[in-house]
């Protein structure tokens, strides 16, 4: 992993050396001893923090920090001032420095200092990065989260936007590993070239080969005329492969030589063709076993997953429901030219309480169909999907609890007690809606509708 960089401004050898040792074991520090040599060193080269004493010669920490930051205006700056020189440090941070340092300072309260102002900076290039990834593609709302699994993916997707090696995406279905995928081709340097997408599983295995990396004329029965391969066509972009693990044997072995040699062989061929394709895999499955087994090839393996990236199950991120619901709804609406607001609270609750075995797929297709058949300004509980609105919530075992938001947890585990009380109390009364009402202190049309939130029927509660 590369480390920050920290150029270090100070004339006095031993406060200078001092620096660079307490900084030594988080930075790559490089030092100047006059205010001029730190300008041009800052101008030419990359670095995150610069720490300047305010009365460095040639010219003053306080200069050095408006050159600087008129230059590069994220570059952070922490000052070092002595007991006379802190009124001029305290006025500096008015025009951009982070922070500054008293002398004597404590070498923990130096490091501590210079790292903040190194994680700032690498905060700011990351937010500029997820909003150009963002901007991207029309429909990355449905990557909208700010739970901490969602904010390490995006972390994934950006540091995948700024390089050119392989990616491997994992992820359930349904939790947008072709978006993902997109969103990274769009804000990558290979966005004026072709996304090439292609699902391994769907293309019938006697003619995979011929479909990614081409043919001849000739090459078998059928083939007529020369044929350029999905490897071709997205040269100078991204060839997205989906459902990685359905490539068979044969087909893995040409894979991993066109990532070796940058070069594809067409079927029939004896001759090389050079692509400058990146390679965008994605799997729903874990392929651990199928490499223990034979049937995936681990160099492959290894090969695609340079730059691994993670899609979190809207299980794990059910905190992020009630902003991702709310973008789908507002673009969805805008598609079909309606003016629906919102979702009611009962809608909402039905939302956050069911598991969505089929991800941020299946809630975008409960919006879309809610929508439609929604007449006000917003969507009713009754508008949603029967297992959605009505149907038994999928509860998680306690060791997944871990997994949710503070808030959706409580609604899992106040959902999963409601259901225990609900079917003991129908026990007790053998069925009777009327006297289990009476017991609960509800109404009978509340109960009712009780029951068949949580999936539970009076008569299973029957004597036969």
């Amino acid at each position: 992993m590369v480390r920050p960089r920290v150029l270090v401004a100070e004339d006095e050898e031993a406060l200078r050396d001092s620096l660079s040792r307490i900084l030594a074991g988080r930075f790559e520090v490089v030092t100047a001893q006059d205010g001029r040599r730190a300008l041009d060193l800052g101008l030419a080269a990359d670095f995150d923090v610069v720490v300047s004493d305010v009365g460095v010669p040639g010219l003053d920490g306080v200069a050095l920090l408006r050159e600087l930051k008129r230059a590069k205006p994220d570059l952070e700056v922490v000052l070092v001032a002595a007991n006379g020189e802190v009124h001029r440090a305290v006025e500096a941070m008015k025009e951009g420095a982070y922070d500054y340092l008293r002398e004597p300072f404590e070498p923990d309260e130096a490091l501590l200092t210079v790292v903040r102002a190194a994680e700032r900076k690498s905060l700011r290039e990351q937010a500029r990065a997820l909003t150009t990834l963002r901007g991207s593609s029309g429909k990355l709302d449905r990557l909208v989260g700010k739970s901490a699994a969602m904010q390490h993916a995006f972390e994934s997707l950006v540091r995948a936007s700024a390089s050119d090696a392989p990616v491997l995406i994992t992820g359930e279905r349904g939790s947008g590993k072709e978006l993902a995928a997109r969103a990274v081709h769009a804000s990558s340097a290979r966005s004026a070239g072709p996304f090439v997408s292609v699902r391994c599983g769907a293309v019938p295995e006697h003619l995979l080969e011929s479909e990614l990396f081409g043919h001849a004329r000739g090459a078998f029965i059928g083939a007529e005329t020369d044929r350029r391969g999905l490897f071709e066509e997205a040269h100078g972009g991204t060839l997205y492969l989906d459902e990685i693990g359905a490539l068979p044997p044969f087909v893995q072995v040409k894979l991993c030589q066109a990532l070796d040699r940058h070069a594809i062989r067409r079927l029939g061929e004896d001759v090389d063709h050079e692509v400058r394709t990146r390679v965008v895999a994605a799997t729903d499955e874990d392929l651990a076993p199928a490499i223990a087994a034979g049937s995936f090839r681990g160099d492959l393996f290894y090969r695609l997953c340079v730059l691994p990236i993670r899609l979190p199950p809207l299980r794990e991120r059910m905190g992020d429901i009630p902003a991702l619901a709310r973008a789908l709804l507002e673009r969805l609406a805008g598609e079909y030219g309606l003016s629906v607001e919102g979702f009611t609270q009962d809608a909402m609750a039905a939302m956050l309480r069911y598991l969505w075995p089929g991800n941020v797929g299946e809630l975008e297709n409960a919006i879309e169909r809610a929508l439609i058949v929604t007449d006000g300004a917003r969507i009713p509980l009754e508008a949603l999907p029967e297992q959605v609105a009505f149907g038994a919530s999928v509860q998680p075992p306690d060791a997944e609890l871990g997994c949710l938001a503070y808030r959706a947890a409580l609604d899992a585990a106040r959902d999963r007690a409601s259901h225990q009380y609900l079917a003991a109390l129908m026990r007790r009364h053998e069925g009777s809606v009327t006297r289990a009402a009476e017991t609960a202190g509800v109404e009978r049309e509340t109960l009712h509708r009780l029951l068949k939130r949580h999936g539970l029927r009076s008569d299973d509660f029957r004597r036969r």
